[in-house]
């Protein structure tokens, strides 16, 4: 009896492990995939936002200000909006499936239309895996 039951339940053990296992690698490659987003972000490189950000992201401000793939790239690409420093704490991230919602504390120094500004957000973002790749997909911030 003893037999019949590990027999039964060690598939299980064994599908239970490699999930884990999935979801522990989907988290590593959104952490990473968020560390790219913040490179990109201080390097302010078009090319660089261009290719983090799904095509249809959505980002919002802490202001409220919600822009487009397009308006954020040009927004830090152009200068406009500075980012001399970027910090990042407190992050958790829970995947389901293709997506992704990672929680964390944004302390930066900016410099934006010339001039320095210290900020301290919270940050919600929404990552959607897209031809195997993590795509920032949605963006929200808010005042702390």
């Amino acid at each position: 009896m003893k037999k019949i039951i590990l027999f039964c339940l060690f598939p299980s053990l064994a599908f239970i492990s490699a999930c884990n296992a999935q979801s522990s690698n989907d988290e590593r490659d959104v952490a990473a995939a968020v560390e790219k987003l913040r490179a990109a972000m201080l390097s302010a490189k078009a090319d660089a936002l261009s290719a983090i950000a799904a095509d249809n992201l959505l980002y919002g401000h802490s202001s409220g200000k919600v822009e487009t793939k397009a308006e954020f790239v040009d927004t830090i690409a152009s200068g406009r909006s500075v980012f001399v420093t970027i910090e990042i704490a407190d992050q958790q991230i829970k995947v389901t499936g293709d997506t992704a919602i990672v929680r964390h504390v944004l302390s930066a120094q900016t410099n934006d239309n010339g001039k320095p500004n210290s900020i301290k957000i919270g940050i919600m973002l929404a990552w959607q895996k897209q031809k195997g790749e993590w795509k920032l997909l949605g963006r929200q911030a808010f005042k702390m």
